[in-house]
């Protein structure tokens, strides 16, 4: 049983924590489960992330970004979705396509049908059956962020970025919700971790049982 679910979101919203919730009780649930995440997922895609995640890489120009994250994304579909999927693996991405529409088209603004070219390419086409989206005040979601950082967590170059930057991505993502609402489960975190993963486990098991 193959599917592909994406978790999407900014800064700061949960992701991590409720995918490895979610794969935890796939697994229990006696599924074979894949968890990765973007930019990354291989090796190769792991030393692109560290370029891309540099803080010290401020000089980075928009369009050099968007192609070093597709180049991550290729490999990534090539080498670990697409395998995984044909083997009849549930796979788990923490950030896939809708980040680069997030951060790059609303947030650096670069255009948005050029993108989407550039991810079709990048992907082959490869699109989720189901997007989580976990929606997280700017604000909160930074704090948040600062608050891991001081545990060993980890604060990169996208989070260094200012306040209204995040605010324009958050806003981008809602306006790929309001265009596409099929496509989206969106949830609130400003609630108990619990409640919300309640939510996404019967959200995951009735795709699961069409699938």
């Amino acid at each position: 049983m193959s599917v592909f679910i994406t978790f999407e979101g900014p800064e700061g919203s949960g992701k991590t924590t409720q995918i490895k919730l979610l794969a935890d009780e796939l697994r229990s649930a006696g599924h074979d489960i894949v968890v990765t995440r973007e930019p990354g997922g291989t090796p190769i895609g792991d030393q692109i992330r560290t370029v891309l995640h540099d803080v010290d890489n401020t000089a980075m120009a928009a369009d050099a970004e968007i192609l070093l994250y597709a180049a991550s994304r290729a490999q990534h579909v090539g080498q670990l979705i697409r395998p995984a999927l044909a083997q009849g693996t549930v796979v788990l991405s923490d950030r896939y396509t809708d980040s680069t529409l997030a951060y790059q088209g609303y947030g650096r603004g670069l255009d948005l049908t050029a993108l989407r070219q550039i991810n079709a390419f990048a992907t082959g086409g490869l699109t989720p059956d189901m997007i989580i989206y976990l929606d997280c005040p700017v604000e909160e979601g930074l704090s948040r962020k600062q608050k891991a950082l001081a545990q060993g967590g980890e604060w990169n170059r996208l989070d260094q970025e200012t306040v209204e930057f995040h605010r324009r991505v958050r806003q981008g993502y809602q306006a790929l919700i309001a265009a596409e609402p099929g496509r989206w489960l969106v949830l609130d975190t400003c609630r108990p971790i619990e409640e919300i993963q309640k939510e996404i486990q019967k959200a995951v098991k009735g795709l699961l049982e069409k699938a």
